[in-house]
């Protein structure tokens, strides 16, 4: 009787959507900062967004960092993101 593994579900912070944690990039509340997670294993508050570009727009026009991580979220963050995002899709 194999059991089959468990796959971790994140919720994007964008459409509100739950998804496998491998589809979902990763955003982190540092000391030094908001940064991209590329490992998904950083330190941090994390917050997850899919890779659709609504969800991209979504994020940068609604400024949802700045209200999940309790801060200021400088707008480079937002572009770094959005490059990032459809920079994924090929």
């Amino acid at each position: 009787m194999a059991t089959e593994k468990k796959v971790p579900m994140r919720m994007c912070i964008a459409c509100r959507q739950m998804k496998p944690k491998k589809e979902l990039l990763r955003i982190v509340k540092t000391e030094d900062g908001v940064i991209i997670d590329e490992s998904g294993k950083k330190n941090g508050r994390g917050a997850y967004i899919c890779d659709s570009s609504d969800c991209a727009l979504k994020l940068k026009k609604q400024k949802i960092l700045n209200k999940v991580f309790s801060c200021e979220v400088d707008a480079t963050v937002y572009d770094a993101i959005g490059e990032k995002l459809s920079g994924k899709k090929q």
